[in-house]
C-alpha cells in the first residue's frame, strides 16, 4: 500500500462580485475538504490590475496541507469556482470567486492547464502581500527568493490595503 504524503500548498483567493467576504469564507470552507487549512491571511481590498473597469477585489491567501496531487487539487478548486457561480465571460473580468494554486511544496510543474508556481505570482502585490503575511520565508522554487523578498522588489503601485474591520 502506497503511503500518501501531504504537502503544504499556498492558494490565492479573490472575489469582486456579490458578498466578497462571504465568498472567500465559503471557498475556504470548501477547500478545507481537500486537506487542513494551516493558515489564512486577513482579507485585503485590492484594485483590479489587468482589466481595471470593474469593482475592487477582496483577496487572501491560505496555506493548505493536502495529500491530493496537484491535478486533483486544481480540479477541486475549479469545481468550487463553478459551484459558486463563477462565469468566465471575460479574461481577468469580474468573478464571484477565483482560486489559484501559487505554490505546491517546492514543486515546479509546467503542463497544459497547470503551471506551478503560478506564473505571475511574483509580479502581483495582491498575492505577495497576503502570502508574505502568513509565510514570509516561503521560497519561490525557481526565482529562489522568499515571499518577503519578492514583495520588497515590487515597483510602487497596485493598491492593496487590509480590510478593516475584518469580516
Amino acid at each position: 500500500m502506497a503511503s500518501t504524503l501531504s504537502e503544504l500548498v499556498y492558494l490565492s483567493l479573490g472575489s469582486n462580485v456579490g458578498d466578497r467576504a462571504a465568498n472567500l469564507r465559503a471557498a475556504i470552507e470548501r477547500l478545507a475538504e481537500a486537506g487542513t487549512v494551516r493558515a489564512r491571511s486577513v482579507f485585503y481590498e485590492t484594485e483590479p490590475v489587468d482589466f481595471r473597469d470593474q469593482p475592487w477585489f477582496l483577496n487572501c491567501v491560505i496555506a493548505l496541507e493536502t495529500s491530493k496531487p496537484p491535478r486533483d487539487l486544481l480540479a477541486h478548486a475549479l469545481a468550487i469556482e463553478e459551484g459558486m457561480g463563477r462565469q468566465r465571460t471575460r479574461d481577468k473580468g469580474p468573478r464571484t470567486i477565483d482560486i489559484d494554486i501559487l505554490l505546491f511544496g517546492d514543486r515546479v510543474i509546467d503542463e497544459p492547464g497547470l503551471k506551478i508556481p503560478h506564473p505571475a505570482m511574483h509580479e502581483r502585490r495582491f498575492v505577495l502581500e497576503p502570502l508574505a503575511e502568513i509565510a514570509p520565508g516561503v521560497l519561490h522554487p525557481t526565482i529562489k527568493q522568499t515571499a518577503r523578498q519578492l514583495l520588497g522588489g515590487l515597483p510602487v503601485g497596485q493598491v492593496v490595503r487590509i480590510l478593516k474591520p475584518e469580516t
